[in-house]
């Protein structure tokens, strides 16, 4: 078993780190605290071919793999964490089930401006009352004429109010197989956008609301009976996660690696402290064997989306490990690693929100152990 990237992906990653610390370097702690979307990397990274890695080039896209778009986001968050989400948005999640299963229509119209880096789109699953729980959302989609009245709300959606289009989980029908999606153009007539808050990462969210909003046939991605196969997409997202949290984890162990070989105190390096060496030690065998996992789970992906149990398992092990390792980080930095003078406290931040978003580690254990027993383990009580 070989466990090196191929010469193609050695060649990729050079490349990618070559653009990336000559356009992404220099501005990389302004852009992690700017509030809104990093539309100029957008469009850099388009000219650059990093939008649409795995998207099939008839598509507009390159063609590539799932481990290409990994070492991309890898790559770029190494030198500069926050256009690691670019990377995100171009090639992971809601572009990818559009690229999958949107029509030749909603490809020109939507996939096009998506991979020019000009337009962004974003996920409405979470609901008020329905956040793991997704398949209990109730925003609807109704029969209108030729086309589909939506009535609802999302919250917590990640890029939500810089996009452009939103692809929305919605129900048509009851229960699991009710549930589609449709895509809505957030300056359509009854889309509103709530007040915007922030997350602890500084990312900001609105509440987004759907009073009587019109979607033509045209806008419909996957009507009932597509709940499994949107979820699979989604384990696309996943991964796209997994490999953010894990990269920030890394940067973070990197800036402490190398402050501990030039911070002085007592006389001595921090480096040389055993109870420092061993922190590091640690925190290389964990960064080392998650990374294995995650690139497990994206090579084995030959078929389109990645296994479902493989990607649980990278993504609660990783988000795990990327909290873990960039806290002790920030621990050992000390006032430099806790200051917003350094990008350590911000992949703190948001390696821990990725520890709930895309789904919880609780859930993903959920899901591990119905691997392992074979069988499912419902979560809603018995019906009297």
């Amino acid at each position: 078993m070989n466990f090196s990237l191929t010469p193609e992906q050695t060649d990729l990653q050079t490349s990618v780190r070559r653009f990336a610390e000559k356009h992404l370097r220099s501005g990389a702690l302004a852009r992690a605290h700017a509030r809104d979307y990093p539309w100029d990397v957008a469009r850099m990274m388009a000219e650059q071919g990093l939008l649409g890695i795995t998207i099939a080039q008839e598509d507009g896209g390159i063609g590539g793999s799932l481990m290409d778009a990994v070492i991309a986001i890898e790559t770029i968050a190494s030198v500069c964490p926050r256009s690691a989400d670019v990377i995100q948005a171009g090639n992971f999640g809601a572009i990818r089930v559009l690229a999958e299963y949107g029509s030749d229509l909603q490809k020109e119209k939507y996939l096009r401006p998506l991979l020019a880096g000009t337009r962004l789109i974003a996920v409405g699953m979470t609901e008020p009352e329905a956040g793991s729980a997704v398949t209990e959302l109730k925003t609807t989609a109704t029969r209108d004429g030729e086309g589909w009245r939506i009535n609802g709300s999302k919250i917590f959606t990640t890029h939500g109010p810089h996009a452009d289009f939103i692809l929305a989980y919605v129900r048509f029908g009851r229960g699991t197989q009710g549930i589609g999606s449709v895509l809505v153009e957030t300056n359509t007539q009854g889309v509103k956008l709530g007040n915007r808050s922030s997350f602890m990462s500084d990312e900001e969210w609105a509440e987004i609301h759907f009073d009587n909003v019109y979607v033509p046939d045209a806008q419909l991605v996957l009507g009932e009976g597509g709940f499994k196969r949107q979820i699979a997409g989604f384990n696309v997202e996943r991964i796209g996660n997994t490999a953010r949290s894990l990269a920030l984890g890394r940067y973070a162990y990197e800036e402490a690696r190398n402050w501990a070989t030039q911070r002085r105190q007592f006389g001595r390096l921090l480096c040389e402290f055993q109870g420092l060496q061993w922190k590091f030690a640690d925190m290389k065998i964990k960064l080392d064997a998650a990374q294995l996992l995650l690139y497990r789970a994206a090579a084995n992906a030959d078929t389109g989306f990645p296994s479902p149990m493989e990607t649980a398992i990278a993504k609660a092990y990783c988000n795990q490990v990327g909290f873990d390792v960039a806290n002790e980080a920030l621990q050992v930095m000390g006032g430099m690693g806790y200051s917003r003078e350094s990008l350590v406290e911000y992949c703190v931040r948001r390696c821990r929100g990725w520890m709930i978003a895309g789904g919880s580690i609780e859930i993903l254990k959920n899901r591990i152990a119905e691997g392992v027993f074979e069988r499912s383990f419902p979560q809603r009580p018995p019906k009297a």
